[in-house]
């Protein structure tokens, strides 16, 4: 059973999914926000303690007046780790929140067990004339989700709630902040991923418009040791589109991973 609530974190008021027991998966969602993966993550919720937080300036979060990179986010988040206990748990991230994922690794691998990227976005491997990561913010809204997925699916947003679609263009209202210059990447990243040291599973789709595979194995080989799985007939969401093979590489990797001693997430009263 799953359930949202709002938690205060270094004075910024979040709103965080959770669902599950048994070991801890921080889960960093896309630009979209975390609606695209909900039913992914109750899945893994059989499995893990699920926390899902929405990023600050997305869904139901606040947005601090002085937050504007993923720095300010993957710090953010760290405080988030060590208030909600999270010491010791799996760190997974998608597209954007892989970025955010990464930049935590970063700073402080030995607070996980083990980091999951799925299509990561953030580091720049090819000179400056070379785009290697698709340019989001000049895709009209109505065609984003045939960039994203293999099958090219159409949303009719005509049918969402005014609700939905408010929160949807905040979610990329933020995602523009924090992602807008330069596109997608922090310049320094891909010479600062070798200090990531902790197991490290890198999953692409091999119909990834957004990120080409190339792209993900000079990511995985940034990482020391990272794995890179390519999986055939997924976008960029491979664990939206190809869930049960990317679930089955999840568990693969995370049973090999050490339990941290007293990991188990604290509860927090609404914020």
């Amino acid at each position: 059973m799953s359930q949202t609530e709002n938690i205060r974190v270094a004075g910024v008021s979040i709103e965080v999914w959770r669902a599950g027991e048994g070991r801890p998966l921080l889960y960093l969602h896309s630009g979209e926000g975390v609606e695209p993966a909900l039913s992914f993550l109750q899945s893994l919720s059989s499995r893990y303690q699920v926390i899902a937080p929405s990023h600050p300036g997305f869904g139901g979060s606040d947005l601090p007046d002085h937050f504007s990179s993923v720095d300010d986010l993957a710090y953010f988040y760290l405080d988030l780790v060590k208030q909600l206990g999270l010491e010791g748990a799996l760190l997974m991230g998608s597209s954007f929140g892989g970025w955010i994922a990464a930049s935590m690794a970063i700073k402080n691998s030995g607070l996980f067990s083990g980091l999951v990227l799925a299509s990561p976005l953030g580091a720049k491997f090819g000179d400056e004339s070379t785009r290697e990561i698709a340019d989001l913010f000049s895709v009209p809204q109505y065609n984003l989700s045939q960039v994203i997925y293999a099958d090219q699916r159409k949303i009719d947003y005509s049918e969402w709630e005014e609700k939905d679609l408010v929160r949807l263009a905040r979610n990329h209202r933020s995602f523009a902040l924090f992602g807008w210059s330069p596109t997608l990447h922090d310049p320094k990243l891909s010479r600062r991923l070798y200090r990531i040291d902790l197991p490290t599973l890198v999953v692409w789709g091999d119909r990834d418009n957004v990120v080409k595979p190339a792209y993900g194995r000079h990511y995985a080989d940034a990482i020391s040791g990272a794995r890179f799985v390519l999986i055939e007939g997924a976008g960029h969401y491979p664990h939206v589109e190809a869930q049960a093979r990317f679930e089955e590489e999840l568990a693969s990797f995370s049973d090999k991973l050490p339990m941290f001693a007293g990991a188990c997430p604290k509860r927090e009263g609404a914020a």
